[in-house]
Order: structure tokens, then C-alpha cells, then sequence
């Protein structure tokens, strides 16, 4: 519930606090004064938009703090969900700079207004007289029938499994749309990869087959080449070799006399071993190269291929060509793993839908359950609040595929006067009748669902006298089991709280401020004889006051 709520900069506030106890606070003041304002701070907290506007000072920034006592609501789960520090005494801060900025804290850490507002709901419901539009809203009419059923929990189950039957249909159409498309590019993907696998190409082929064709393109010219080398080094009388061996015996004759003719013998050794490997090679390399048409025109037709295929893909290697056969092999085999794909999921979607199945008629047994019970609770709290004949009926229909709400659809059918036929909302409720019709929802809605706190704006609005006292007397009873906090213009309302807060005007510095303070017993007493009186407080106003009071 709400312990505490500080606020800052806000309207016509530049700095207030409340302390707010358990049971039923009451809020008062006229009209003007600033209550509207308070609910505008208080709805920061709960994840509505910001506005620099609502600046009182645009020099400073705008804070609205409130601490939250939440450790009887079983929430610590939510704050792991969410990597958030739990605390019994959960601090929510909202900021709004004079640029327009805004931002917001739970227990001190930055969160985005989404989980803001997922956390706030769960704590707080600000219900005002233009609330009463959600009442022809179908997914309220069937929460309020699921409160009453107590099946939250499978409520919640079953919609998360909803939620995921739902994704795995989504994996499956598109994997059915994927599997279509790609059918069609398969028999494409098929020839390329064929074309390229019929090669059966190898790493580095390309250069060694270029190198090939130019050596027997020019076969004749590089033996005659080599044929004269040859010849040079070892073929003739007075070939290099020879002569070479003449001057290395020289040396080695005269190196006994001088170390560095030593030197330059081993040396000549050296390059004469050296040229001899060249003479051998040179021989072995001029009879290796054969001039064979038919060999090089085959190179040539095998390049011819692979320069075509590179140019075709835009590649110029033949190992981006290897590369690109085993992509399309990824993809012909990933095409053909499709269908099996596509069977599991339509198999694992059978079971998701029979289980979502009979979850939603056990839930839908439950609703029909309590919809006679719901009406029975509600007329009866309606007949308090001065409509004795009230009548609500709820209409069942049975939907035809799976919602995320199961197989319901429930209708509230509403009649105020005796022997009318009751039908939808939005064509028989008055203003008047719909906010008591919304109060008693409410009032069972809360007995039910143990939300932590609970504002009324004004709904009493349209009501007086006995009907009043009983309105007030629901809300007294509400605070037995949450909190209740109440914007009231009602006497009789007033009288039911266990607190008061009263909201007037200051003027100070030239400037008007909105200010707030707890009444003490005898301070409530004005204040509702003020509110009982259409003038001057009387005696009777006074003792009326103290009357409402009580003990």
C-alpha cells in the first residue's frame, strides 16, 4: 500500500508530503483547490506521460517520490524478473526536467515507463467517474467474473501457454511461406550447385592448370632454350663444366700455399657441383616437356570452364567457387530439412491446442460458476446503493477458436428498474447508475484480487442522501482488507473515513499554492459541516457532522 508520497515542483505544488495510513483516507477541499492535481502527481508515479508544462517553477526539476509497503504481495518475483533490488519499502521516483526529460526509479535503479507502469498496476488502481466507459469493455466483464472464480493462477497459466502456441504458429507459417518460396528457388539452386559439383574442382588447380598450358603453349621454344643451356654447360668439347674443372684443379694445386686460395677453391667447388645439378635438371626438364595438342587443348577447355563460372558468380578464385558449391549445398539440404521442420512444429501446434483446449474448458466451467454468484453479490450491493431492483445478468457465449482469454466471451446485460429486460450497458445505464454499478465491481473486484491500494475520484458524483451514506459505507468495508483512499464531495463519505486530508489555496509571495494537511476529530467536524451546509456552519450542521463521525 501507499505509506508515503512527496512531491515537488508539480502544478501548483512546490513541495508537499502525506502520510498515508491503512483503511479509508479521505480527501476534501473545494473545488479548485487542488485535488486533481494530486491524482495528475500521483498518476506520474504510476507510468502516465510527462509534461514540462505541469512545471510550477520552470528553472527546477519536477520529483514525485511515493514509498510502497509491498512485502505481504508476494512481488519479489517480479523484481528478479526484471533485475531489480527488492524491498519491503519499495521506493518508485518519477523526474521531469525543465527541458521536457523524463524519467523513472524503482528502489533507485533507472527503469522505462513500461515496467513502470506493469509494477504500478499492480499496486494501485485510480478509479474516476470517467472509468466507468471500461465497464462495456468485454475483457474487464470477464476479469471481474475470473476474480470472483478465484483461478487466477490458471488464468495466468493459460495464458502464457496462449502466448507461446501463439509464437510457434508464427514459426510455422513462416516457415510454411519460407518453404515455398525456397521450393521455388530450388530447382535454380539445384543446376548451380550440379554445375559446380560436376567440376569437382580443387584447391589450387586454376594456377597449376595455367601453368601447364602456358609451358605447352610454348613447348618447342623451351626446349630448344633448354636443349642450347644444356649443350653449354655439358655438351660440347669445351663446355663450361669442363673448363670449370681445369680451373678447380689449378687451384686445388696451388691452395697448399696460400689459405685463401684455399678459400676460392671450395668456392669454385662449390659452383661447379652447383652448375652440374643445373646441367642434369636442365636434360631431365628438356625431356619431360612434350608438345601434346590434345593435353593442352583439354587445360584449355577445363579453364575455359572455371573462367566462366567466375565471371557467371562474380569471383575470381577457384576456392570462392568451392566456397560458393558448398553454401548452395547448405542451402538445397536446409531446403529439404524443411518439411520435417514443418511436421514437427503442426505436431508440437496439435498439442499446444489441445492443451490450451481443455485449460479453457475447465476455466470456462469455473466462469459460468461464478457469473450467478457475481450477479448475486453485485445487485445485492446495488440494491445498498438505492437501486433495489437492479438486475445484472451475464451472457455466456462459447467462441469458436482459441483467444488469449480462452473460449469466453462474456456480456453484462444491466437493468436499473423492475420489470425492465436487461441488456448491454452502453444502452440502459445512467451516469449515476454506472458509477454505483462500477463501485460495487470494484468493491468486489478488490475483496477478491487483495490489490494493494485503491483511489476513488469523485465517483460518488451524481448521488445523496441514504444512497450516499451506503457508498460510503462500501468503501468503509473495502478498507477492511486494502487500502482505500477517496476524493469525496459527499457529507455522508466523509463521515466513513478512518482519516481525512483536507486540500485548500495559499497565497504566498503573490503566487498560489496547493497545500494539504490532516484534520484533527474536531477539525472534521467543520469540514463536514461545511460540506453539509450551503452556507453559514449551524448547530444542526454541526451536530449532523458529528453524527456521520460517530464514536
Amino acid at each position: 500500500m501507499l505509506r508515503h508520497l512527496a512531491i515537488s515542483n508539480y502544478a501548483l505544488i512546490d513541495s508537499l508530503e502525506l502520510h498515508l495510513p491503512e483503511g479509508l483516507t479521505i480527501i476534501t477541499g473545494e473545488t479548485g483547490a487542488g485535488k486533481s492535481i494530486l491524482l495528475g502527481a500521483l498518476g506520474l508515479l504510476l507510468g502516465q506521460r510527462a509534461d514540462s508544462q505541469a512545471l510550477l517553477d520552470h528553472d527546477r526539476k519536477c520529483v514525485v517520490e511515493g514509498t510502497f509497503a509491498i512485502g505481504t504481495y508476494k512481488l519479489s518475483d517480479w523484481f528478479t524478473q526484471y533485475d531489480l533490488d527488492y524491498a519491503e519499502q519499495t521506493v518508485i521516483r518519477r523526474e521531469i526536467t525543465p527541458e521536457g526529460k523524463s524519467r523513472a526509479f524503482i528502489n533507485d535503479t533507472p527503469v522505462n515507463l513500461t515496467i513502470l507502469k506493469n509494477l504500478s498496476e499492480q499496486l494501485v488502481d485510480v478509479h474516476s467517474q470517467h472509468e466507468t466507459l471500461t465497464l462495456n469493455d468485454a475483457a474487464f466483464q470477464l476479469q471481474a467474473i475470473d476474480a470472483l472464480a478465484g483461478h487466477a493462477a490458471q488464468v495466468e497459466t493459460y495464458k502464457t501457454d496462449f502466448r507461446r502456441y501463439r509464437k510457434t504458429e508464427q514459426e510455422w507459417k513462416a516457415l510454411t511461406e519460407q518453404e515455398t518460396q525456397a521450393k521455388k528457388e530450388l530447382s535454380y539452386l539445384q543446376f548451380q550447385f550440379d554445375e559446380l559439383e560436376q567440376l569437382n574442382l580443387k584447391n589450387g588447380e586454376q594456377s597449376s592448370a595455367e601453368t601447364d598450358l602456358e609451358t605447352l603453349e610454348h613447348a618447342e621454344t623451351i626446349k630448344s632454350g633448354l636443349s642450347r643451356v644444356h649443350w653449354a654447360l655439358d655438351g660440347s668439347e669445351s663446355n663450361l663444366l669442363t673448363s670449370l674443372n681445369e680451373l678447380r684443379q689449378t687451384l686445388a694445386s696451388l691452395s697448399k700455399y696460400n689459405p685463401k686460395i684455399a678459400a676460392l677453391y671450395e668456392r669454385l667447388q662449390a659452383s661447379h657441383i652447383e652448375l652440374k645439378d643445373i646441367a642434369a635438371e636442365t636434360a631431365a626438364l628438356e625431356e619431360e616437356i612434350v608438345h601434346d595438342p590434345d593435353h593442352m587443348e583439354k587445360l584449355r577447355e577445363r579453364l575455359d570452364v572455371i573462367y566462366r563460372l567466375q565471371q557467371k558468380h562474380s569471383v575470381k578464385t577457384v576456392e570462392e567457387l568451392i566456397a560458393l558449391r558448398d553454401v548452395l549445398h547448405e542451402k538445397i539440404t536446409a531446403i529439404d530439412s524443411l518439411d520435417e521442420q514443418i511436421e514437427k512444429l503442426k505436431l508440437d501446434l496439435e498439442k499446444q491446442k489441445k492443451s490450451l483446449t481443455e485449460q479453457a474448458g475447465k476455466l470456462s466451467k469455473k466462469r459460468l460458476t461464478a457469473a450467478p454468484e457475481l450477479s448475486k453479490e453485485i445487485q445485492n450491493m446495488l440494491g445498498e446503493m438505492g437501486m433495489p431492483h437492479a438486475v445484472l445478468k451475464t451472457e455466456h457465449e462459447a467462441l469458436a477458436e482459441l483467444k488469449e482469454t480462452g473460449l469466453d466471451k462474456i456480456t453484462f446485460l444491466f437493468s436499473a428498474n423492475k420489470g425492465a429486460s436487461p441488456q448491454p450497458l452502453h444502452k440502459v445505464a445512467s451516469g449515476g447508475e454506472l458509477s454505483r454499478l462500477m463501485l460495487a465491481l470494484k468493491a468486489l473486484l478488490a475483496k477478491h484480487t487483495a490489490l494493494p491500494t485503491i483511489i476513488f475520484d469523485e465517483i460518488d458524483t451524481g448521488i445523496s442522501g441514504d444512497v450516499a451514506a451506503k457508498t460510503g459505507a462500501i468503501m468503509e468495508r473495502m478498507a477492511g482488507y486494502l487500502q482505500v483512499i477517496a476524493i469525496t464531495h459527499l457529507p455522508q463519505v466523509a463521515g466513513k473515513g478512518n482519516s481525512h486530508l483536507f486540500v485548500y489555496k495559499e497565497e504566498k509571495n503573490k503566487r498560489t499554492y496547493t497545500r494539504i494537511r490532516a484534520l484533527n476529530r474536531d477539525e472534521r467536524v467543520q469540514e463536514i459541516a461545511k460540506m453539509l451546509s450551503a452556507g453559514t456552519v449551524g448547530d444542526a450542521a454541526l451536530s449532523n457532522a458529528k453524527e456521520l463521525l460517530g464514536k
